[in-house]
């Protein structure tokens, strides 16, 4: 069967350049996916998205004209039901198949097939394949159905109806144009009020032609690119974007580049259809204002894309990507110059208003601001991390690094009363750092005030100092304990107080920074700041911890069986998690191992059933020659897998161990642990729980075996 490629396009107002992309894909990818499930599109047709503010489109490769026709069985009903006794149809089977297009001519060519317990009859007949105009209208209808529209607008249709608002769409956005050619030919389909044509339109300003019309579904993106000076695809306009962008940065020299934001760069290209990057400039006197500030408010505000040196220091130049390309750009250049001074200079006022008053002074002022109605203000929260801080330092510092954690945890919120923080939330601890500087305090406590957010997402580097260190982990554990014991957990994807984060953010500083911390010591130290505020959900707040962690252990390559032998323990010091997971994967490798996996797992069961087992062995009361035998390696070999555990040694430890392959394995072939003498069974499950301890000091061993 001949076939020809396929454009669909839907034409439409500006459309929303967040999820622009997104919308792109999702019609495409849904249009190929119903034309292959009708038959229409072979198995390897290939798909080219298109995605610009004002138009979504697809353009699939091989599309027939028609479906192969194919042969159907379908199920009509048991043959009790279709057939009397003597074998004629029931009216129930006449019904059956007058409702498919047949008659009781078909009887007699019906087939009997087991189905389940009963036999069924069952109907057989070809199906014509379905054409192009029906495929082709279901799939366009369904597309537009489950495209992941964040809000929906509903509008009027324009008609002759002399009653207005008698027909109204919704959709992401008015829709002005259907084009679906296949090949060159019209395919008659419509949605959303429109009917299929061969043309739609350009750029708003620069198109050559108006209307744009294609002679066939090939000439899409060149006709489109030629005559109505439009990028059609998302991902050639972001890739011209990113070239003009180093263009432009090139000819500024200085060895400037423009700012690497991925999502800055997709939004731009959501919002133009002919890109044109030019360079503008803002006076330098507001260099003098942090430039986190700066880069900011023309990232965020006007889309501009700031230049840094090779140092990363902002240049007052930056770089703005068009959507015209006038012969003279000084206009365009000018108004984007115009329209970014008043950002800066409201940042520049924010910042200079803000040094006016000490981060000191405005303590107080956490206590209007309300953090959880069941939890108090930031305020209280403030006097309950510095509690929390004192503690972490005290035990990894001493006094000089509780004092300095102190004054930090004090100040590590105050920037969030301040005016540059209450127009851009996303400075807050950078600008809290900047202000702690202007007012004297030692750069430890103001780098402390900016990294007791960190890390704030995967892979965020960790607080850069000891004291930075202390008060993230205790506003951490604050969230997390005051959180839990309040009841309120994530459930789902939702997780409003970011406790999954929170939680990894602990981990990876106990663990990267091999601190000489108990986990549970740390969560009692936070209960302990709440008093009776919250209830009691250490236990629960732990095992959350570890289960992120173990997340965190899988995604860095560990196998399951390795990171739940660890962590089943729930080591308290998680610096040591590593290197415990090394000893068990080296200890894995050993031919030893699967034996000594296996029969600590059957010792584990033994003492499961058994009652309050002593671990002491009592030497006259062993009688086999086995558990003789046991007993004296035992002796040998565990004080020293024990000193080498104590040293932190932990993979000398498990190798040590794996001399007892051999005596145990006799054990349990040569002794029986549930002896009827009740004093020799109780000396032998004494035996088997001295040897279990020592078996799971750095792991669960059980998990390893098969």
């Amino acid at each position: 069967m001949t076939t020809q490629n396929l454009l669909v396009e839907l034409f439409v107002e500006e459309l929303p350049p967040k999820v622009l992309k997104k919308l792109g894909d999702a019609f495409a990818g849904v249009l190929l996916e119903q034309l292959k499930a009708q038959g229409l599109a072979s198995a390897d047709a290939v798909l080219t998205a298109y995605a610009s503010p004002r138009r979504l489109a697809a353009h699939i490769t091989a599309v027939s004209a028609q479906a192969a026709d194919k042969a159907v069985s379908q199920k009509l009903m048991p043959v009790a039901v279709g057939l009397d006794a003597s074998g004629q149809a029931t009216p129930a089977l006449l019904k059956r198949l007058a409702a498919l297009g047949a008659d009781a001519s078909a009887v007699a060519g019906l087939k009997r097939a087991p189905d389940g317990k009963a036999e069924a009859l069952f109907y057989d007949s070809t199906v014509t394949g379905a054409t192009l105009v029906e495929g082709l209208q279901k799939a366009l209808l369904e597309a537009i159905a489950k495209l992941p529209i964040p809000k929906v607008m509903s509008y009027q249709l324009e008609t002759d109806c002399a009653l207005p608002g008698w027909s109204s769409v919704s959709f992401v956005r008015p829709a002005h144009g259907l084009v679906a050619l296949h090949g060159a030919d019209l395919v008659p389909v419509h949605a959303l009020g429109l009917k299929a044509g061969n043309s739609t339109h350009g750029h708003r300003f620069e198109a050559l032609l108006d209307p744009v019309v294609f002679k066939d579904a090939d000439s899409y993106a060149a006709s489109l690119q030629k005559d109505g000076a439009v990028i059609a695809s998302f991902t050639e306009r972001k890739a011209e974007i990113a070239r003009q962008l180093a263009a432009a940065a090139s000819k500024v020299g200085g060895g400037v580049k423009a700012i690497e934001d991925e999502a800055l760069l997709d939004e731009v290209t959501a919002l133009v259809e002919r890109p044109n990057v030019l360079v503008c400039e803002f006076e330098k006197e507001f260099l003098d204002v942090p430039q986190e500030c700066l880069i900011l408010t023309m990232k965020a505000n006007q889309k501009y894309f700031p230049l840094l040196d090779a140092k990363g220091k902002l240049s007052n130049k930056f770089l703005v990507v068009s959507n015209i390309s006038p012969s003279d750009a000084s206009a365009v250049i000018g108004g984007n110059e115009r329209v970014v001074r008043p950002r800066l200079a409201d940042a520049k006022f924010f910042f200079d208003q803000d040094r006016k008053k000490t981060l000191a002074s405005r303590v107080a002022g956490l206590d209007k601001v309300v953090y959880h109605n069941k939890l108090g203000t930031q305020g209280e929260r403030v006097e309950r991390v510095r509690a929390i801080a004192r503690a972490i330092g005290l035990q990894l510092g001493g006094a000089a690094l509780a004092e300095q954690a102190d004054q930090a945890a004090q100040l590590a919120k105050t920037d969030l009363v301040t005016d540059m923080v209450g127009e851009f939330p996303e400075l807050q601890g950078t600008m809290g750092r900047y202000y702690a500087l202007n007012d004297g305090l030692s750069v430890d406590v103001a780098d402390a005030i900016e990294d007791h957010y960190k890390p704030r997402f995967a892979g965020d580097t960790l607080p850069r100092g000891d004291v930075g260190v202390v008060v993230a982990l205790a506003d951490k554990l604050e969230t997390l304990v005051g959180m839990f014991g309040i009841g309120n957990l994530p459930t789902g994807d939702k997780d409003p107080f970011a406790l999954r984060r929170h939680a990894l953010g602990v981990t990876r500083m106990l663990v990267e920074r091999d601190l000489s911390m108990d986990l549970r010591a740390l969560v009692d130290a936070g209960a302990q700041a709440f008093g009776d505020k919250i209830q009691d959900a250490s236990g629960v707040l732990i095992d959350f911890i570890y289960d992120r962690l173990a997340g965190t252990l899988r995604e860095q390559g560990y196998s399951a069986q390795e990171v739940d032998a660890v962590l089943t323990l729930q080591p308290q010091r998680l610096g040591d998690v590593a290197k415990r997971l090394l000893a068990v994967r080296v200890f894995a490798a050993l031919p030893e191992a699967p034996a000594l996996a296996a029969a600590n797992k059957r010792i584990g069961n033994i003492l499961k059933k058994a009652q309050e087992v002593d671990a002491h062995v009592s030497p006259v009361l062993l009688r086999e020659a086995a558990e003789i035998a046991l007993f004296e390696v035992m002796n040998q070999v565990l004080p020293r897998a024990q000193t080498q555990f104590e040293a932190g040694d932990y993979t000398a430890s498990l190798q040590t161990l794996a001399a007892l392959r051999v005596p145990v394995d006799a054990f349990f072939d040569g002794v029986m642990v549930n002896a009827e003498e009740m004093d020799l069974r109780l000396n032998r499950q004494g035996l088997l729980k001295s040897l279990h301890v020592a078996m799971n000091r750095v792991a669960d061993l059980s998990k390893l075996a098969a």
